[in-house]
């Protein structure tokens, strides 16, 4: 975070088209309120010390009217204003008025995550960016309100759940490595303060190599590895947690067991045991509460997962039931070796072992899980 902070004597860095700007008019308006903080303070010493009351001095009769100076006390300040106003005016459209070959970027924020998905669809837990190149970023919510806020671009931008909200940037220093801070700047709920990203900043051609690359983890990763990376990029140990303590959700640990033997309790008294047969297995189960988690809700945990129907490919599904099956020691074996039969979860009743979220919009890249 520190090294952010090498370019400005006590701002972040300047890495954007348009931060120069943002600081210059926030200098000139400290600056201004400094200048008149000393002489108002200054003026008001020398005049309690020079006109305090003496003995034998009477008071004097005061002026009432000044026209040289009223003119000068308003038009001076009418200046100063004015001329913040069309500085500040021009620069305010120039942020909110993105280059037409602006590279658009789906950012989702919820409870407490980001998502960012590309055009080809690929979505991921950190934002990567080419430098030099306008990005326009089209902003939602899944559930209250958020702010992204990048400080080394002066970047802030509420997210609304309901409502796409537009923010552009362009990036002008490359940061592949460490990347810029990027925050939630809304308090939203008791993690708000984890909610936290990158923004990574490539140049064209490595921008160009890692979305391929990211895009395509058939043949580069195992199944469990990419199921692995999706709980990583969707958040979804925010809400589930991997060692068995309670959250917001149930604990990942061992829901593959609690899933194959039935043992889920839900809210209205029924178990899984009772809907488990040849026709709806586990993997069914798993899947259709990833698709569809409102139909039946966890026993203990208030609905609160939201759908991927539409935003989690099958094969993701998968790899995301093989690296359930991967965190149970009976079952890691079977996960390895990548046997899951891909399941046709849109094609059966829509079943859920957690609550699920009770909206219904489309959803969006958020925290994928077998029960919430």
């Amino acid at each position: 975070m520190l090294a952010q902070f090498d370019n400005s004597f006590w701002m972040p860095t300047q890495a954007s088209s348009y931060a120069g700007r943002v600081d210059w008019v926030f200098y000139f308006i400290l600056t201004i309120a400094a200048f008149f903080f000393v002489l108002i303070t200054v003026l008001m010493v020398v005049f309690v010390v020079r006109y305090r009351r003496r003995e034998g001095q009477e008071p004097q009769r005061s002026a009432h009217h000044n026209m040289r100076l009223e003119l000068t006390w308003t038009i001076i300040p009418l200046i100063l204003v004015v001329f913040i106003f069309v500085v500040g005016f021009r620069g305010y459209m120039d942020i909110v008025t993105p280059p037409a070959n602006a590279y658009e970027i789906l950012v989702i924020g919820q409870k407490w995550s980001w998502a960012f998905q590309y055009p080809n669809g690929y979505v991921d837990a950190n934002l990567h960016v080419p430098v030099d190149r306008p990005i326009q970023l089209i902003l939602t919510s899944r559930d209250v309100i958020h702010s992204l806020y990048v400080p080394a671009f002066r970047l802030k931008k509420d997210v609304v759940p309901g409502r796409y909200n537009r923010a552009w940037f362009q990036a002008t220093q490359v940061n592949d490595t460490e990347g810029f801070d990027l925050f939630c700047a809304e308090y939203c709920g008791t993690s708000h303060s984890t909610m936290v990203a990158k923004v990574f900043v490539h140049e064209p051609t490595d921008f160009a190599r890692w979305l391929e690359e990211a895009s395509q983890w058939e043949g580069r990763m195992t199944p469990v590895q990419r199921g692995s990376q999706l709980v990583t990029q969707r958040g979804c140990t925010q809400c589930h947690s991997l060692d068995g303590s309670i959250n917001i959700g149930p604990s990942f640990k061992d829901v593959w067991d609690r899933t194959v033997q039935g043992k889920t309790t839900f809210r209205d008294g029924s178990t899984l045991a009772s809907l488990l047969k040849p026709d709806y297995t586990p993997e069914q189960y798993i899947a259709e509460s990833i698709y569809r988690p409102d139909a039946r809700h966890v026993a203990g945990f208030s609905p609160a997962m939201p759908s991927y129907l539409g935003q989690i490919s099958e094969n993701d599904v998968t790899a995301l039931i093989a690296y359930f099956k991967s965190l149970d020691p009976k079952y890691k074996a079977e996960a390895e070796a990548a046997t899951v039969a891909q399941p046709a979860a849109e094609t059966q009743p829509a079943v859920s072992p957690a609550g699920g979220a009770a909206d219904t919009q489309p959803a969006g890249p958020e925290p994928a899980g077998p029960e919430s």
